[in-house]
């Protein structure tokens, strides 16, 4: 079994024996040149530090109990934060409401608000300008996506 593997079935362990993880579900999880080791984990509630702390401590002790990464070693617990791209569900139903840019499998983007997200699509509005009688009008137009054809989708922040 792979690291990866061995620190993702640790992971899932807390989640399922830990009351303060419950809601979480990981990420991602990076191994690095140089024994950097990253983690990324996310909560339905949010991921606060104290949450980070307790779980980079709990991976700590087994990675030095058997000696996986050797005695120097990198590791970071921590949310994946906006720029890192969606991967799952429940992360795309935790930012409803936030906008984000979707690069599709024929490297077309689009972007809107996202408002909406079950198993088979997200759905995305944004706001167009059409002519109607001579005149120019705003438009809520909804963009149904199919998650098959998105190769990516990242929050944009908006100011």
């Amino acid at each position: 079994m792979e690291l990866t593997e061995r620190i993702d079935q640790l992971l899932s362990e807390k989640y399922s024996t830990d009351e303060i993880f419950t809601d979480c579900f990981t990420v991602d999880i990076e191994l690095r040149p140089a024994q950097k080791l990253y983690v990324f984990v996310d909560c339905d509630s949010g991921m606060t530090f104290e949450k980070c702390r307790k779980l980079s401590r709990y991976l700590e002790q087994h990675i030095d109990a058997n000696n996986w990464l050797g005695e120097k070693y990198v590791l970071e617990v921590s949310s994946p934060g906006i720029e890192r791209p969606l991967k799952f569900l429940r992360q795309y139903q935790k930012n409803l409401g936030r906008t984000l840019e979707i690069t599709l499998t024929d490297k077309t983007k689009k972007k809107g608000v996202l408002k909406s997200a079950d198993e088979q699509q997200v759905i995305l509005e944004d706001t167009v300008i059409e002519k109607i009688e001579k005149k120019k009008v705003e438009v809520q137009v909804e963009m149904p996506i199919p998650f098959d054809q998105i190769e990516k989708a990242v929050i944009k922040v908006v100011f």
